[in-house]
């Protein structure tokens, strides 16, 4: 009877950053950097709704951590592969910092969840994504 989660996204990092990985893979320095591509892109997803926001990953895909807008007082994105995916880095009240690597459609994600988290917590949007 509550309010209706709507999903917003919902799926895995970017192909881009798991070719570009790839591609780095056949210098041998660079093969960590692969095999955490290769991971990723098998185990880890994101879900975005207009309630939280959940990701699934780890090594067998079975960690799941879900965080409400209402905890979160900083969000900061870093732009990857010339822009077409990114990091989105949130901060939560307790000081801890979740890193969401390699996401699709960076900035749209990162803009609705600085909006959401605006709305939840009553600070001004510049608050949280400065």
């Amino acid at each position: 009877m509550g309010i209706q989660e709507e999903v917003f996204y919902e799926g895995g990092p970017h192909m881009g950053d798991l070719i570009f990985n790839i591609l780095l893979g056949f210098t041998v320095i660079c093969l960590p950097l692969t095999v955490g591509a290769i991971v990723r892109a098998l185990r880890l997803r994101y879900r975005i709704t207009n309630r939280r926001i959940s990701i699934t990953g780890g090594l067998r895909g079975r960690d799941r951590t879900d965080i409400i807008y209402s905890e979160i007082i900083k969000i900061i994105q870093v732009p990857r592969g010339i822009g077409l995916w990114g990091d989105i880095v949130v901060t939560l009240r307790d000081k801890t910092r979740l890193e969401m690597r390699a996401v699709p459609k960076h900035r749209e994600i990162y803009n609705y969840i600085a909006e959401k988290a605006a709305q939840r917590t009553g600070k001004p949007l510049e608050a949280i994504t400065s």
